[in-house]
């Protein structure tokens, strides 16, 4: 079933590569998004995949602290966005399952897949990880299989792709605050930029 969708995710991933703006605080269809409301004056977008280990550790060291100073309370609009990563089906699987969740679980359904990871690179099956997760969200297995192998799912996935590559981003984690990719993406890191944005005038 995961092997199905292996290739229509490698195509949108082999797409060219535009010209990076470096300009991507734009909303764009998909987004999922937490925080402040759009037009906040500082967006934080992040691309990541939920097979990507430095992903996974970013959500399991930074994100707690990054979300309960700047996400819950309003300072900051966080913006995440899906870029899968090696095992693409897998990946892609996760973000379409995330998704059919519903809108109030999708981040659930993202950390639960990473925290998970441990398990994918010790030997477990992908799709027990993954079937396990869904009946966790209150899915049963006939609509997993329905969610994980939907067309429409698969096309808008590779239109997502497309638009993160058309921003110039080529791995996970990336880091974007208003449109321009930042490096350091430690708390310290993020926190210098995020502040000197919200002080200005």
């Amino acid at each position: 079933m995961l092997r199905k969708l292996a290739g229509a995710a490698a195509l949108g991933a082999m797409l060219v590569l535009a010209a990076c703006t470096g300009k991507d605080a734009t909303p764009i269809e998909g987004d999922m998004a937490l925080g402040a409301p759009e037009g906040a004056k500082v967006t934080v977008v992040e691309y990541a995949s939920v097979t990507c280990s430095g992903c996974a550790a970013w959500n399991e060291q930074v994100w707690p602290q990054f979300k309960a100073r700047y996400v819950d309370t309003n300072k900051v609009r966080f913006v995440f966005r899906e870029f899968p990563t090696p095992p693409q089906d897998v990946a892609v699987a996760g973000f379409l399952l995330a998704r059919c969740a519903g809108e109030e679980q999708y981040f659930h359904v993202v950390d639960q897949i990473m925290r998970a990871l441990p398990e994918l690179h010790s030997g477990t099956p992908p799709r027990d990880i993954l079937l396990r997760t869904a009946r966790e969200a209150g899915l049963s297995e006939a609509q997993f299989q329905t969610c994980v192998a939907d067309p429409a799912g698969v096309a808008a996935m590779e239109k997502r792709i497309k638009a993160a590559q058309d921003a110039g981003v080529t791995g996970t984690p990336t880091f974007m605050i208003n449109g321009e990719t930042v490096s350091d993406r430690s708390l310290d890191g993020l926190s210098q930029h995020i502040d000197s944005l919200l002080v200005a005038k």
